[in-house]
């Protein structure tokens, strides 16, 4: 036999094993059947815009079949519990917030699920910070005057969305860094916390910029800055909260997308890899940076250290806060 017909055998039998590997039950393609992406909050807010714009988007690159399920309830605990017991496939996706992942587990003392062991992390979609506002009636303008104002008025009434959510933590790190006296008053969800800042009922508080833009244009907010390490590229002459008078202050919204633990290594780094490249196109960051909200498009790796980085310091502010869940 030639040199060449060798050359040629090989070529033939690496195909024919090729063929044979992705023919085999354990290589199927993917996806098989529509992706679920379980969404931990009802229709309308942060995590669901994302995951309807990423949905959208995969559906029109890919021609994937991709929907949404809303799973609120019990900080995202109900939504967590579902995906970590789902089928480890790839077909059911966590769209989850630093509250599931990160704050849960100092803030629980037992939960249905492990955020580290039943979970592989697929990439951190996107980021984005809170807004510290006012009721415009309050007489400040800035983070320094409404320092001063706590101090000469000690408890005034700051609000939350929630015990133990990324609002109240992020109050509890302006207490202990800017060193005044607060008083918490949680609400059930940031619709009921808009409602209390714009009735007067509390003075202050961390919101979404979705939940607070509008009322800001109609001058019945105050917004003084926002709680991000950098200034955001939505509203770029807002000040941070660490530039304004608090310095080392960081509070970050991060929302990502994990799978069951057990999903096969090939179908996390194909659904990341798809992930990533839709995320990073202009077109998502024309949906979501007027929202307040940046693309990321991490890799499984970077995101599981930037979960263990939240965790270590959300369990810090968890214990200050004495926030308990039982």
């Amino acid at each position: 036999m030639s040199t060449l017909q060798r050359n040629v055998l090989r070529l033939i039998c690496g195909a024919l094993a090729l063929a044979i590997l992705f023919a085999a039950p354990g290589a199927r393609a993917f996806p098989e059947k529509p992706i679920r992406l379980v969404v931990p909050q009802p229709p309308g807010g942060v995590p669901d815009t994302i995951a309807r714009v990423l949905g959208n988007m995969l559906s029109k690159r890919l021609d994937w079949n991709v929907v949404v399920e809303n799973r609120p309830g019990a900080a995202g605990i109900l939504a967590a519990e579902l995906v970590a017991k789902a089928p480890p496939d790839g077909h059911t996706l966590f769209i989850a917030d630093y509250g599931a992942l990160a704050i849960n587990p100092s803030l629980y003392a037992k939960l249905p699920y492990d955020p580290v062991k039943d979970f592989a992390p697929v990439t951190l979609a996107a980021s984005g910070g809170l807004f510290l506002v006012t009721n415009a009636a309050l007489p400040v303008h800035s983070v320094k005057e409404l320092i001063a104002y706590i101090k000469a008025n000690p408890g005034l009434p700051f609000g939350s969305a929630g015990n133990g959510t990324l609002h109240h933590l992020g109050l509890e790190l302006f207490r202990l860094l800017a060193g005044v006296k607060v008083t918490h008053v949680p609400y059930k969800g940031a619709a009921q916390l808009v409602s209390a800042l714009l009735s007067g009922d509390i003075s202050v508080s961390l919101v979404a910029l979705p939940s607070a833009l509008p009322h800001v244009k109609t001058s019945k907010l105050r917004l003084l800055a926002v709680s991000e390490a950098k200034r955001s590229a939505t509203l770029p002459d807002v000040p941070t909260i660490a530039e304004a008078g608090v310095p080392g202050y960081e509070i970050e919204s991060g929302i990502g997308v994990v799978a069951p633990a057990a999903t096969p290594k090939a179908v996390i780094q194909k659904l990341s890899g798809e992930m990533v490249r839709t995320l990073q196109t202009p077109e998502m960051a024309g949906h979501l940076v007027p929202r307040g909200i940046h693309p990321v498009g991490s890799t499984p790796e970077q995101y599981a250290e930037k979960i263990r980085h939240e965790t270590a310091k959300y369990a810090k502010l968890v214990k200050a806060s004495g926030a308990r869940v039982d």
